[in-house]
């Protein structure tokens, strides 16, 4: 089985269900098909055969989904990437993957359009050609609408993902189609997705969640993908009301955003059968805050990372009552949760011990790294580099990641931990805390804050705020203030910037 075929098989059995609806058009799973097939004898006349790399750096449209699927139909490997990457972190990716084609969108045009022109890497964007770039519309107009055979096995490489980065430069993450279908497989399970499932994307689909578990889940059982290219509360609140979606994934910040709506009560989301988040927890009073604003108790949470699938863990409807903050008590469907210390045994219920994941949504390994392979991978296991302890319900709670900890006099300290308590103080808008060398004590606590108004004495006011909430040791020695702190695209923490501005 493969990815391509699953749409081929959808347009011959369904022709006229909707497959694809944008804020503009309606695209049954023939025409979608279609378009796949013309697009793809084009890229072929463009040179590109199996094992090519395709970067594709484009919001959430339907040209995403039909270059998607396009270069899979070519056994080529498709390599999605943040719509919001600028010129240098393109060109890294571009060399990085040893890329055939480049396509974008005019709506990012801008952002990279100065991108020197390589003679071995053709370029296409959406609109006119201009200069050495091809129009993507006439790529499909042109295209021969005859259907490539696809006869791809689950062992063949599908997707290279590029992670955040936020510990370096980010990492090629290899999947073949056995890796995506097995997690794809994991939601139409879990989530009971079927042909009248509606799925809004709305979170970027070059993230593995999106793309991976509910762009090819929707399209395994023949549901609707709802494309929305950005996010604001206002769209998402008015596309569930009027599309009558049942499918979202976001992260906790777009649910509290909608929550806050000033009119969230004039929208009808009855139609929402399973409220998806992940990439952090939500808190007790946040999950009741959006529960009573969404009018909903279909909460669930998603535990994984992108190297697993992802594929990991899920905190259930009810069990948001009690164990808000938790990512469950057990691996989701094809998957299976350990925690272990440094010589890899299972720790005891109440310690903390690193998350390692088995199952075949695995990633085959990092893009020309074995090094980096081989420390993630071991044996069937993948090393997520979470630290996590198990309560006496065996509930799985994420503490930190395992390279923020911090070693201070011998004993382990979590940033995540102190952050937390921070960023509750009501004159800290966002903090991050990392561990400073420190010849005595080996490492030292050191608080990075971005203020909402001025402090005096930032030093005493934080001691003495944490002073009755943390053990000495853990709250922070040395302070800095910043403006804002060092995000990437996804908003992720970029830590090793400040590790980098630390003053030794």
């Amino acid at each position: 089985m493969n990815i391509p075929n699953l749409l081929a098989h959808q347009s011959r059995k369904m022709p006229n269900h909707e497959g694809i609806v944008t804020p503009n058009e309606r695209i049954s799973y023939f025409e979608w098909n279609l378009n796949v097939n013309k697009l793809a004898n084009s890229l072929r006349s463009l040179g590109v055969s199996k094992g090519d790399k395709v970067v594709l750096h484009m919001p959430n449209t339907k040209e995403f989904l039909y270059t998607y699927f396009a270069v899979q139909r070519l056994g080529a490997i498709i390599v999605p990437v943040n719509a919001k990457l600028v010129q240098q972190e393109v060109l890294y990716i571009l060399d990085h993957s040893d890329a055939k084609v480049f396509v974008t969108h005019e709506l990012l045009f801008s952002q990279v359009q100065a991108l020197p022109k390589f003679e071995e890497i053709k370029f296409v964007k959406t609109g006119e050609a201009v200069d050495h770039w091809h129009s993507f519309e006439c790529l499909v107009q042109e295209g021969s609408s005859i259907e490539i055979p696809c006869e791809l096995t689950e062992n063949d490489e599908a997707a290279l993902l590029y992670t955040s980065g936020t510990t370096g430069v980010p990492k090629g993450v290899v999947f073949t189609y056995r890796n995506i279908l097995t997690v794809a497989t994991m939601i139409c399970i879990e989530m009971t997705m079927k042909p009248e499932s509606r799925v809004l994307h709305m979170m970027p689909l070059s993230h593995s969640a999106p793309l991976h578990l509910f762009m090819v889940a929707g399209t395994y059982v023949g549901a609707t993908q709802v494309l929305v290219p950005t996010f604001t509360p206002e769209l998402l609140l008015t596309t569930v009301a009027k599309e009558k979606t049942t499918h979202f994934f976001g992260a906790p910040i777009a649910y509290l955003a909608c929550a806050k709506h000033p009119n969230i009560d004039e929208y009808d989301l009855s139609s929402m059968e399973y409220w998806v988040y992940g990439g952090a927890p939500l808190a007790k009073q946040e999950v009741e805050f959006v529960k009573a604003k969404f009018r909903s108790n279909r909460l669930m949470c998603v535990y994984g990372l992108t190297e697993a699938g992802p594929n990991g863990t899920l905190l259930d409807f009810d069990d948001h009552d009690s164990k808000a903050g938790s990512i469950g008590k057990r691996a989701a469907l094809n998957c299976e949760i350990r925690l272990v210390n440094e010589k890899g045994i299972d720790v005891k219920q109440g310690e903390v011990g690193e998350v390692i994941l088995r199952g075949d949504g695995n990633m085959k390994g990092y893009y020309k790294d074995p090094e980096k392979t081989k420390e993630a991978l071991q044996g069937e296991w993948l090393y997520t580099g979470d630290m996590a302890k198990q309560d006496n319900n065996g509930y799985f709670w994420v503490v930190d990641r395992k390279k923020d900890m911090i070693i201070s006099g011998g004993v382990n300290i979590f940033p995540k931990e102190i952050e937390n308590l921070l960023i509750t103080h009501p004159l800290i808008a966002d903090a991050a805390v990392v561990g400073v060398p420190n010849l005595d004590w080996g490492e030292t606590v050191k608080a990075f804050l971005v203020l909402e108004e001025e402090i005096d004495d930032i030093e005493i006011e934080c001691r003495n705020f944490l002073e009755d909430k943390l053990a000495g040791y853990k709250i922070p020695k040395l302070y800095k203030k910043m403006e804002a702190l060092p995000r990437n695209a996804t908003g992720k923490l970029m830590k090793n910037q400040l590790r980098e501005r630390v003053e030794h």
